[in-house]
């Protein structure tokens, strides 16, 4: 009698899209904005900016989107908008920002073909951006979209690679140009989309207002 045949590995997905939120806790989330909203605006905006760029993601045929969350996992409104999104949640693991986005990736690529990483910080982003990024990675290692700040709004891989973010100074204006450096010194061909800005500062929250890309925080009832 013949064996029946070994059950056959589920295919991986074509694409993943990871949005990377911090947790919308009024003091803790958006605090160069705080002195121009307060700190229950800014959660407030923080919530927004979360909701819009899982809105993004989820516009995108055929990707399977999570949300990875730096601080409070369980915060109520994060969960909520994963389930109302239908999408998977996470905590960020790592000791800084590289850490965390290889740790990411090496998830998300052990699924899926292709993985997107994106930020909640560019309202300016559209979801052709996402597509675009997945796209370039048919002849690109990596694929990034620089910010007008020097760092960058998304990356996208086709396979992890842990040392492109080791050693960066995250937070500075020297990321992109250092993440670039380390491509080539990995023999990475690297990609870069159109650049955009991020919202980090009133003057950035003033212009994101009048470019219709965010609302204005309105008070709670």
């Amino acid at each position: 009698m013949p064996l029946p045949p070994e059950p056959l590995s589920a295919p991986r997905a074509p694409l993943a899209i990871a949005v990377f939120a911090r947790a919308p806790v009024a003091g803790a989330t958006k605090t160069r904005l705080i002195p121009r909203l307060g700190a229950d605006g800014a959660a407030r905006l923080q919530e927004q900016l979360i909701e819009r760029a899982l809105t993004r993601a989820t516009a995108v045929v055929g990707a399977a989107v999570s949300l990875w969350v730096a601080g409070d996992v369980a915060h109520p409104f994060v969960a909520d908008a994963a389930r109302r999104h239908g999408v998977a949640l996470y905590a960020q693991q790592g000791l800084d920002l590289g850490e965390r986005m290889a740790h990411a990736f090496a998830a998300l690529l052990h699924d899926a073909e292709r993985a997107v990483l994106i930020g909640t910080d560019c309202p300016a982003m559209t979801v052709d951006d996402l597509h675009d990024a997945a796209a370039a990675l048919d002849i690109n290692d990596v694929v990034v979209q620089p910010a007008l700040d020097g760092g960058y709004v998304l990356i996208a891989l086709g396979a992890p690679q842990p040392q492109l973010f080791a050693g960066i100074a995250w937070g500075s204006a020297l990321v992109l140009e250092q993440t670039m450096a380390r491509a080539a010194e990995l023999g990475l061909t690297v990609g870069r989309a159109r650049p955009l800005p991020d919202l980090d500062t009133p003057e950035d929250h003033a212009h994101a207002l009048a470019q219709g890309w965010i609302d204005a925080v309105l008070s709670r009832p």
